[in-house]
């Protein structure tokens, strides 16, 4: 952190508050309108033939039919009643569970007959809910943004309680709390003017909000941390803000830029979802550097001692860091066993990971759910493929007039119902007339029969597409089955044999797109991953001066993501702990190990540089790493400690992906803090020696550096009389 700027903010403290208080306040007008040009929508390949179709889908302007109904909070005889005075058949009404029913409209059925039942269901006090894929995608939003509320709502107690333990003062949690809170105010904001010119994710406010909530917390601990310890040693409160900023802040400005790095590789996602997550993770940590190198001196500099207000008179201190760093220090290769014993059970399962995100959004939602329920018996009244049909576009040289094109259309309906998986197709070719006659009711429309219009319409739309038909075709397997996946990437391949030259052809809808993601996904994975990996070599290089511990961190990222990924194939591929057995979600694997790698990157850096400044005095590496270990430990655990909680709160979702997320995450910074930074990298850097650091200079240890007041004595114990020479 340069001096300029940080006297700066300690001498005009004031005008430095003020500023930001008016920032505050005249942007939160902006935070609270974040959602408004935000998508849900943006899970797709943006070069696949998927989303063309797709979008060529969207031209049709079929009639609107009745969707099906989940009556709830009446019984089955006061429904059937219901349907009964509405003209509504006994056999469209099946028993979901008590008090819940579906309605599934007969072929006879109108809107005007749905919308006569809702009324009826309305007037009695019931309630009812369209069960359709889009539907069911709004509960899954619904739930994720309740989660978000709910959770923080339910880790505030938590962390109110861990941060009083790692602070010991009610006054000293209000600074994480205070650059937490700003920080993500500020980001939101940020992410309101942007997205009026890109097309960004709905799903990036979570971790907008998430990632400031947890790395707000965490740099400002490590920040006020040190504050405190120099004030203890008597510095006056000016020098105390600026020793801080010089080390942790430091640290932090290395670490802040890591995460922000490892954030933004998820641009290599290749599609708007993965950019409005980079974009917004990217802005939140910035946010966030910003306060903390700003707010958070001033505020340290206005509070001063203080800051003890509603303390204990005096911490317990068990020494439990002090023992930790003993072990690592005397038994390296036992503290290196105790690590791989351990990380590599797990990481040897980490291969067999498995990514899909569902094209059946319902089976998202919790089994015992009445909308996934509902869903559940449409597909066995009606077929497992019929809530997601494939939509297969067909786009023609030649005009709809032209029987030429309607020959061609019967010649591809006809192949596709002979495929294998196939249930059933709907082809405007199935309506009982010639090619010859369809093309010439086109060309002349005053001779279309209505009742041909309007089924004409779920195919065609003359006006606006007058080269493209549409054909319908239901797969005898559910959209999840990898044998429909095979099914539409079948009739992507044949499609081009059965049509003329000249056309062009797709096939759209869910399956295909989510299919286009999830593998557009597992293919970019490797690289957001390789990129993450590169961002730490580098920022540890010009972190420590170290190619040596560069290389080291980048290894040990590795193990951790592979142990994690292992946890996550164990607990979820293989439905443990109430997880239901399925793969992990494509929409949030890769942003599990890109924040681990970034979160990773902040206890990295500031135990090397702790380790760092008692060997600037020419300590020893084993006295070093005694002094940065027992020094850093409890506050790098508890730091993690804190980013546990925050995740661990999004076990109260009922989504599977969302406890998902709480669990990778969790486990990740769980190993990470308690075993690779507070066992494996201070042994390894024990066992190196001097080379540890190489190429950096290392002073010569000098006589008196167990006494230098940058080093902790180690206390004799067997054997142990004073500071080790290396």
């Amino acid at each position: 952190m340069k001096a300029g700027w940080t006297r700066f903010t300690i001498r005009y403290k004031w005008l430095v508050i003020i500023l930001w208080a008016v920032l505050v306040l005249a942007t939160i007008p902006l935070a609270l309108k974040v959602t408004r040009h935000l998508t849900a929508n943006g899970f797709d390949n943006p070069r696949s033939q998927a989303l063309w179709a797709t979008n060529q889908l969207s031209l049709l302007n079929p009639p609107k039919g009745p969707d099906p109904l989940l009556v709830s909070g009446l019984s089955f005889h006061e429904v059937a009643m219901l349907a009964k005075e509405a003209r509504i058949a006994p056999a469209a009404l099946h028993r979901v569970a008590p008090n819940q029913v579906l309605y599934l409209p007969a072929a006879r059925d109108t809107v005007a007959t749905s919308r006569h039942l809702e009324g009826l269901v309305a007037a009695r006090r019931g309630h009812w809910k369209d069960v359709t894929q889009g539907s069911v995608g709004e509960t899954v939003a619904n739930d994720s943004s309740k989660t978000l509320a709910l959770s923080g709502v339910l880790a505030i107690p938590f962390l109110a309680v861990l941060l009083f333990a790692v602070f010991g003062s009610v006054a000293a949690i209000s600074l994480p709390l205070l650059i937490a809170v700003v920080g993500s105010e500020i980001a939101l904001s940020v992410i309101t003017l942007v997205e009026t010119h890109i097309q960004l994710s709905v799903f990036l406010t979570d971790i907008v909000t998430f990632l400031a909530l947890g790395v707000g917390i965490d740099y400002a601990l490590f920040i006020s941390t040190r504050f405190r310890q120099a004030l203890d040693r008597g510095s006056s409160v000016d020098d105390a803000a600026a020793e801080s900023m010089r080390h942790a802040g430091r640290s932090v400005l290395y670490s802040g830029v890591a995460v922000a790095l490892a954030v933004a590789t998820l641009l290599l996602g290749g599609n708007a979802y993965w950019q409005g997550l980079a974009l917004g993770g990217a802005v939140a940590i910035a946010s966030v550097l910003l306060a903390t190198h700003s707010l958070l001196p001033a505020v340290m500099s206005v509070m001063g001692r203080r800051m003890r207000w509603g303390g204990l008179s005096r911490m317990p201190d068990f020494g439990f860091w002090r023992g930790i760093g003993r072990f690592v220090v005397t038994k390296p290769w036992l503290s290196v066993g105790v690590s791989v014993v351990l990380l590599v059970p797990l990481a040897v399962f980490g291969p067999g990971m498995q990514m899909r995100t569902p094209a059946n959004l319902a089976s998202m939602l919790p089994v015992n759910s009445p909308i996934r329920q509902a869903v559940t018996l449409e597909q066995k009244i009606q077929g497992p493929g019929s809530i997601a049909p494939l939509g297969v576009v067909m786009k023609f040289s030649s005009p709809l007039t032209a029987a030429t094109t309607w020959q061609a259309v019967a010649r591809a309906t006809s192949h596709l119902s002979a495929m294998k998986g196939v249930s059933h197709v709907s082809s405007p070719t199935q309506i009982g007339l010639a090619p010859a006659m369809l093309a010439g009711m086109l060309a002349h429309p005053a001779t279309e029969p209505p009742t041909v219009k309007t089924g004409l319409a779920n195919f065609i739309n003359p006006s606006v597409a007058p080269h493209m038909v549409v054909v319908y075709v239901v797969a005898a397997t559910g959209p999840d089955s990898p044998a429909t996946a095979h099914l539409s990437e079948s009739i992507d391949h044949q499609l081009p044999r059965w049509l003329p030259p000249g056309s062009r052809s797709a096939v759209g809808g869910q399956v295909p797109i989510l299919r286009s993601f999830n593998n557009l996904t597992a293919s970019r994975l490797p690289w957001i991953i390789g990129a993450a990996l590169i961002v730490a070599l580098v920022v540890l290089s010009l972190a420590t001066g170290s190619i040596v511990q560069a290389l080291m961190g980048v290894i040990f990222d590795a193990v951790v993501a592979l142990a994690t990924a292992g946890l996550l194939v164990v607990v979820v591929q293989h439905g443990l702990l109430g997880f239901q057995a399925q793969p992990l979600d494509s929409s949030i694997t890769p942003l599990i190990f890109v924040l681990l790698f970034g979160l990773s990157m902040d206890y990295e850096v500031i135990l090397l540089h702790r380790i760092q400044e008692p060997m600037r005095s020419g300590a020893s590496v084993s006295d070093a790493v005694y002094t940065g270990l027992s020094t850093t430990g409890s506050m790098i655990t508890g730091a993690g400690m804190i980013m546990v909680v925050v995740f661990l709160s999004l076990l109260v979702s009922p989504l599977q992906v969302m406890k998902t997320l709480a669990l990778g995450l969790s486990f990740a910074v769980l190993i990470d803090t308690w075993i690779v930074r507070s066992l494996l990298v201070p042994s390894v850097i024990v066992l190196l020696g001097r080379h540890a650091y190489w190429p950096w200079r290392i002073p010569s240890p000098h006589p008196d550096s167990g006494d230098s007041p940058e080093i902790v004595a180690r206390p004799a114990k067997k054997g142990l009389a004073g500071p080790k020479r290396t």
